[in-house]
């Protein structure tokens, strides 16, 4: 309208749903002067600060020989921390050698990091090549790449899963990705070891469902996901029942939640795709990869599905994390 012409163009790229009226002057003017398209480095870290005051970046994303050092997790029992399981984990790291995503990765000032997650909402939209374009492409479980890539993506940088969720064919997993360990519970390291050591597995009872008997991967390319991404999810971002910093009903994060808070502390933009359940439609697909109607999932014991999705509703507002699929 008249007398508007001597505004300056907002930048490009506020046109997605991004806002920078919430960020710090500086930061604002600094992120407003890059051209459309390029990385933003610590944008979502100053995102996250401007919901959560005390978010504080710096998490390791994988636990390293130092592992012992981190006050956070030292003094909680799995899922929390890792108390009682410092020496099998000493000896499986002694074996992985590795604990970053690689010298390229590491090395990048910025990165760009999406988490695929695992809903029937990705079917159909034709996203895999916008998935590709980001630096770390994180999948969860089981959810296959092969035949669905033009959906999906192809590119997989890291595969977070917990033994039950692991994929079981071992001809399934994809030619080079991390394979990264996320311990529900103390039995789940006992089963990490023989993955790593390639050794027959022993001791099954304990676990809910069938788990992989091997994991076609060198112990240079397996990481344990740092555990402070379950107990700050849980408790900070959350608000499920602390229970003594025991797990208990209702207070495990799913592993999609965990996921991106790993990335809110590594990464300096994250988006996701294929989250969200919607109950409204009880005959969509549950998941991009299988015919499961989303009735199937009924109200669990270990996971408040609706205070997840109040949590995850709450980044995409503030424009924390961009959701490529539109499902939160």
């Amino acid at each position: 309208h008249a007398g508007s012409n001597h505004m300056l163009p907002s930048p490009p790229w506020l046109s997605q749903g991004m806002s920078l009226d919430t960020l710090p002057p500086e930061l604002a003017y600094k992120y407003g002067n890059l051209s459309e398209g390029v990385c933003k480095p610590g944008y979502a870290a100053a995102k996250m600060t401007t919901i959560y005051p005390k978010f504080m970046k710096p998490a390791p994303m994988f636990l390293d020989r130092n592992f012992k050092r981190l006050a956070k997790v030292s003094n909680y029992l799995p899922p929390f921390g890792f108390k009682t399981q410092e020496r099998i984990i000493d000896s499986i790291l002694t074996a992985t050698k590795n604990y970053g995503l690689g010298e390229e990765l590491d090395s990048l000032s910025c990165k760009r990091c999406i988490i695929v997650g695992n809903g029937g909402i990705l079917a159909n939209k034709s996203l895999g090549s916008r998935i590709d374009e980001y630096d770390v492409v994180v999948r969860l479980n089981e959810a296959p790449v092969s035949g669905y890539g033009r959906d999906v993506g192809t590119k997989t940088t890291i595969r977070i899963t917990y033994p039950e969720g692991a994929i079981q064919k071992p001809e399934n997993y994809e030619k080079d990705s991390l394979f990264v360990f996320s311990a529900f519970k103390p039995l789940d390291f006992k089963w990490l070891r023989q993955m790593v050591f390639k050794e027959k597995l022993r001791g099954t009872e304990g676990f809910w469902k069938s788990v992989a008997h091997y994991v076609p991967r060198e112990p240079s390319e397996m990481r344990i996901l740092n555990p402070y991404f379950i107990q700050e999810a849980a408790f900070q971002f959350i608000g499920l029942p602390f229970n003594n910093g025991l797990m208990g009903k209702g207070n495990i994060p799913t592993l999609g939640t965990v996921a991106i808070t790993m990335a809110l502390h590594n990464c300096d933009e994250v988006a996701v795709a294929g989250f969200g359940y919607d109950m409204s439609m009880p005959h969509a697909p549950l998941h991009y990869y299988e015919t499961v109607k989303m009735s199937a999932i009924k109200e669990s014991w270990t996971h408040n599905i609706s205070k997840e999705k109040e949590f995850l509703r709450k980044l995409v507002k503030a424009n924390v994390i961009t959701d490529l699929t539109n499902g939160i």
